[in-house]
């Protein structure tokens, strides 16, 4: 079973942050610039929330805000569910799953070390079932062969 830190070593380990005091125009120009989907709100090495697509249509868009005017702490969203390096790809996928949500930032003792979406773990999950296959195949044809020897 994939750990976190095999998925980011694959993945490469940029995470992109942003002051709880940026714009959300700031934000989502940062967001569009790295091809992201969510962003890291931290102060100083605090992790203090995410803010997502999602989060800028839902309490920005919806609600008729500015984004120029609209400070990214007011609107992100704040409790933050993470995840160490050690933990397993399908522990981050349950996680997302029951809690709905998309990113998972990674802690490793205390420090940010990067971010994985949902995309990155349904990825690693497809490898990691094709190489199962792929070696359950293997056995099943090896096997044959040694379990049923060819008459001669």
């Amino acid at each position: 079973m994939r750990t976190v830190e095999e998925l980011l070593n694959g993945k490469g380990r940029d995470v992109w942050t942003v002051s709880p005091d940026a714009t959300v125009q700031e934000a989502i120009a940062l967001m569009a610039e790295r091809n992201v989907g969510a962003i890291v709100v931290r102060a100083e090495r605090e992790v203090l929330g995410i803010l997502s697509e999602r989060d800028c249509v839902r309490r920005v868009m919806m609600r008729e805000l500015s984004a120029r005017d609209t400070r990214v702490g007011q609107v992100m969203s704040g409790a933050v569910r993470t995840v160490g390096i050690h933990d397993t790809v399908d522990h981050c996928m349950q996680q997302m799953t029951d809690r709905r949500i998309r990113h998972l930032p990674v802690i490793d003792n205390g420090e940010l070390v990067g971010m994985i979406s949902v995309g990155d773990a349904v990825k690693a999950q497809l490898s990691d079932q094709a190489e199962l296959i792929s070696g359950l195949e293997s056995y099943i044809h090896g096997a044959s062969v040694s379990v049923y020897p060819l008459a001669e």
